[in-house]
């Protein structure tokens, strides 16, 4: 075969794998071709490595897309957090729920500690597992949540943002307790758990114990009623008082001392 005959094939090649949305295959068909014959495969071989390079990237992308759409404030995995500073925080328990089987059994996930202790990057692992197992996920606040609903009920839009709040495999609600919530928020904030309790996954991060939620919804009945729909057959999980992040700037004050460094002479 000609050169220009091999560089027309290649082009109609590109120009079909593009119209099939094959642009893995079109990319890199060549080169696969040239270590097909280097290494005497077969064309069912070679046709074997197209299509697990197309699957791989399609996969790729897929997370990526999941990752996206959760709006994650930050991804953050469970590879990046430092369990040895997180003595209460058991890595094996939170490595099992990173395998997802609490969503397929629709449980909550609870991660209850004070500010610093890895609450939110905790959450955000769970999240990012879940999106690499090609999950819908969404991560939000508390507070944005319900801003959310108070402005889509202005425009009668609830119904349609509760169905498609419900669409999530899974949604992670942080900073829960960290500002208290008036009546209609904490209602709206109520009807999202509902709607979710027993049939799809939740993960909650709050600064309080539950016996404190009563600072967040005023009404006790809703405050009980949230409390039991967020806690049943929850996986509760206590990540300590010591603020992770203050023991590392502190470490690392005591460093550049040890070292001859200065400090400010700030407290």
């Amino acid at each position: 075969m000609s050169q220009q005959t091999a560089a027309l094939v290649e082009a109609t090649v590109r120009q079909q794998c593009k119209s099939l949305y094959l642009s893995t295959i079109g990319s890199q068909f060549v080169r696969l071709a040239t270590e097909a014959v280097k290494a005497r495969q077969s064309h069912t071989e070679y046709l074997e490595a197209l299509l697990e390079a197309e699957l791989e990237e399609r996969e790729r992308r897929t997370v990526e897309r999941r990752i996206r759409e959760a709006h994650l404030p930050k991804v953050k995995t469970l590879e990046d957090f430092d369990f040895a500073q997180a003595p209460t925080i058991s890595a094996a328990q939170i490595r099992e729920l990173a395998e997802g089987a609490y969503i397929d059994r629709a449980e909550p996930v609870v991660l209850t500690g004070d500010c610093g202790t890895g609450k939110t990057h905790l959450a955000t692992a769970l999240c990012v597992a879940a999106c690499r197992q090609r999950r819908r996920v969404r991560f939000t606040t508390a507070t944005a949540l319900v801003n959310e609903f108070v402005e889509a009920r202005q425009d009668n839009r609830v119904s349609r943002l509760l169905a498609r709040w419900f669409r999530y495999e899974l949604v992670a609600i942080d900073e829960l307790g960290y500002v208290p919530l008036a009546d209609v928020g904490a209602e709206f904030l109520y009807q999202v758990v509902s709607e979710r309790a027993e049939r799809a996954a939740l993960v909650v991060t709050t600064n309080l114990a539950f016996s404190e939620w009563t600072q967040v919804f005023a009404n006790a009945r809703l405050c009980k009623a949230m409390v039991d729909r967020v806690t049943d057959r929850a996986h509760i999980i206590d990540t300590g008082k010591e603020s992770y992040r203050f023991r590392r700037t502190m470490e690392g004050r005591r460093k550049r001392v040890r070292s001859g460094g200065k400090e400010d002479g700030r407290d």
